[in-house]
């Protein structure tokens, strides 16, 4: 195996089979965060298997070849330690925090749930009705919502665009044995990243993980791609008809991945625009116009693809006003770009939320799969900020003409029409 060092107390360790480990060393602390990662998840899926990658991560909970999904639940949770998992676009995670002396437990479950989970006939419809209750948890909350309808509209031909929980038609048509072929064919040790942050020892996480079988096998086998990238859909508008409140708004486009070098550009452009209360969106629909309560930007990055959008609720009769304004916020800084000052700020402002981020072994744990994940070059902490500090005036001078062009959102609204 070859272990290289990447920075003061982190390690990575790439397996002849393909599997990547990675550890980051903190001193002071006495807890230890460790994640899985697998790169199967809802971009690699079909449309009518849409939600089989979120039904297989709460199935592998049912039960494994050697803990009742009881001891599951139990045998970390007593020690004072925590179990999760979740699905995203491009990857599942099962990640567990813990004191740093159960660090082996905490591998030996995480193994189990993701390498030998029994995936029951008898387990699947109760964990059907289970994602089923999730899917209307989410009809019911339109702030929740109007992001799945804008994602489909803005990647109608892509997975990016499904709900990553399924339909319930889709739901409905999905069976042990499919999830037991996703298993075979997604979850080999070669498509994950395993990741570690916390009072770890880097030999002690190599040598449990390989009794418990992941440096098995002598070549990687093929990497599942995801679905093919289909051009995004900008600059539309719909509204979906729902007796709400409020009416609630998303404006959106697609941009670039993670390993993007304008990330830092478009990250201090969305900060400055919808970050926070000091914001150019909040002053002005908010605080100047009173046009809503909540108002923020938002990025997304994806291993193909990323997202920019903006979200808003607002009143049905001021819903055209809070569009109007949004519009006119789009297109200034669109037109304008920022101020040496306002840069000056948003630099500041990017590298402290970084600083901040990575105050917890769990996020640094998210930060080192991350680098893997999106095929991206690992960077230490201070070369990020100074890359940050090295955006010109220039790049975002071109980062806002491209992406913050108003004529390039896709809009969509869901909630009462102007008439009622």
């Amino acid at each position: 195996m070859d272990t290289v060092s990447l920075d003061h107390g982190l390690l990575r360790t790439t397996a002849p089979n393909g599997l990547v480990v990675l550890s980051e060393q903190l001193p002071g602390v006495r807890s230890a965060a460790t994640g899985l990662y697998v790169r199967t998840a809802s971009a690699h899926e079909h449309r009518e298997q849409m939600g089989i990658s979120h039904l297989l991560e709460h199935m592998v909970f049912k039960g494994t070849e050697r803990r009742s999904a009881k001891e599951l639940a139990l045998e970390l949770e007593v020690r004072g330690g925590s179990l999760d998992a979740f699905t995203g676009r491009d990857y599942t995670s099962y990640q567990a925090h813990t004191l740093d002396a159960d660090l082996p437990l905490a591998v030996e479950i995480l193994t189990d749930l993701s390498r030998r989970p029994l995936l029951r006939e008898s387990d699947l419809e109760p964990e059907r009705n289970v994602i089923l209750e999730e899917i209307n948890g989410v009809e019911d909350t339109p702030d929740d919502l109007v992001f799945e309808l804008h994602a489909a509209a803005l990647w109608p031909d892509h997975p990016y665009g499904y709900s990553i929980l399924g339909s319930p038609d889709t739901l409905a048509s999905l069976s042990a044995e499919a999830l037991r072929r996703l298993h075979d064919t997604g979850y080999y040790r070669g498509n994950f990243v395993v990741a570690a942050a916390g009072n770890v020892n880097h030999d002690q996480l190599l040598t449990v993980l390989e009794r418990e079988g992941w440096f098995e096998g002598a070549s990687p086998e093929p990497a599942r791609s995801a679905v093919r990238l289909s051009p995004a859909a900008r600059g539309l508008e719909r509204h979906e008809e729902r007796d709400t409140a409020q009416t609630h708004i998303v404006f959106g486009t697609d941009t670039f991945p993670m390993r993007d070098p304008r990330r830092f550009a478009l990250a201090i452009l969305t900060n400055l625009f919808g970050g926070g209360m000091s914001s150019r969106l909040f002053q002005r629909v908010r605080e100047e116009l009173g046009l809503a309560y909540a108002i923020f930007a938002y990025k997304h990055f994806y291993q193909s693809s990323g997202q920019l959008g903006v979200y808003i609720g607002t009143q049905p009769s001021t819903a055209d006003a809070a569009v109007e304004a949004i519009r006119g916020e789009y297109a200034r800084l669109a037109r304008e770009g920022l101020p040496a000052a306002e840069l000056a700020d948003g630099k500041q402002q990017l590298k402290g939320q970084v600083m901040l981020s990575l105050e917890s072994p769990g996020a640094r744990m998210s930060r080192l799969a991350g680098f893997v994940l999106h095929a991206d070059e690992y960077r230490p902490l201070d070369q990020m900020l100074a890359e940050i500090d090295a955006v010109s005036s220039d790049e975002i001078a071109e980062v806002a003409t491209e992406y913050f062009a108003p004529e390039r959102q896709t809009v969509v609204r869901l909630g009462p029409s102007v008439s009622s």
